[in-house]
């Protein structure tokens, strides 16, 4: 007994399907929804500070900043600048429910995560942990967009994420609008490790979808490392430039 229909006529295949490009809507094959020519003409991150990842005028620099005041964390990961049409991309998803376009950026920042890990320019972390979303923003927004991309990474890396062991227990004023001064502050307290958070000894990876002025990563990375984790990096989609740069 055959429980196979018997239908012969040729089955549309929509995955071989040229799709639209998510950015100039041009037909694409890729398997990302981002056609060649967009791709190549993003705002890729090129010479950057070693540790935060700030746009610098030449290679294998580190940051004033960073040198006055090592952060908690030991390297930002982004493959772009926070410029058109990555801003406009990244917004689009993150206040308009835009996921396709999410988790094509997901995608081609795994993409430049799994290079840098195959020429051992990376050592692979233990565990990807999402930047944690208030509980309140949580529900205005209906979603954290640092989980999501966490999940979209999580899948193409093979790397496990945890979404309960950072938690957010302290509603704040909404780091945009703030300056690098007050953001801290903004901070202070803001983050807690969840009771039965595994940290000790461990690589971990915070995940987020833009990084400013850095103060949310080190607040957090520094709550990582006091409680014994061996290193943690930062993965995120974009680095803003310094302001006035």
């Amino acid at each position: 007994m055959h429980c196979q229909p018997d239908y012969k006529r040729k089955v549309y295949i929509w995955l071989k399907n040229a799709q639209p490009c998510l950015i100039c809507d041009e037909a694409t094959d890729s398997a990302n929804c981002v056609c060649n020519v967009c791709e190549t003409e993003l705002p890729w991150l090129l010479e950057h500070c070693e540790v935060c990842a700030l746009p610098l005028p030449m290679e294998g620099l580190i940051c004033g900043q960073c040198q006055k005041h090592p952060p908690a964390f030991k390297q930002v990961i982004a493959p772009w600048t926070y410029s058109f049409p990555i801003d406009s991309l990244i917004s689009r998803f993150k206040h308009q429910a835009r996921w396709p376009l999410g988790q094509m950026l997901a995608r081609l920042l795994a993409q430049h995560l799994q290079h840098r890990l195959d020429n051992s320019e990376l050592t692979r972390p233990e565990c990807l942990l999402p930047v944690p979303m208030a509980r309140q923003r949580l529900r205005e927004r209906g979603y954290n967009q640092a989980l999501m991309l966490a999940r979209w990474l999580s899948t193409d890396l093979n790397i496990p994420y945890d979404a309960q062991l950072l938690l957010r227990p302290h509603e704040t004023v909404a780091q945009q609008a703030l300056d690098a001064k007050t953001r801290k502050r903004n901070l202070l307290g803001a983050f807690a490790l969840a009771p039965d958070a595994q940290v000790q000894g461990r690589h971990l990876a915070l995940v987020d979808d833009v990084l400013t002025t850095g103060a949310t990563a080190h607040s957090l990375a520094r709550l990582l490392m006091q409680a014994g984790a061996r290193q943690v990096d930062v993965y995120c989609l974009a680095r803003t430039p310094k302001p006035g740069s």
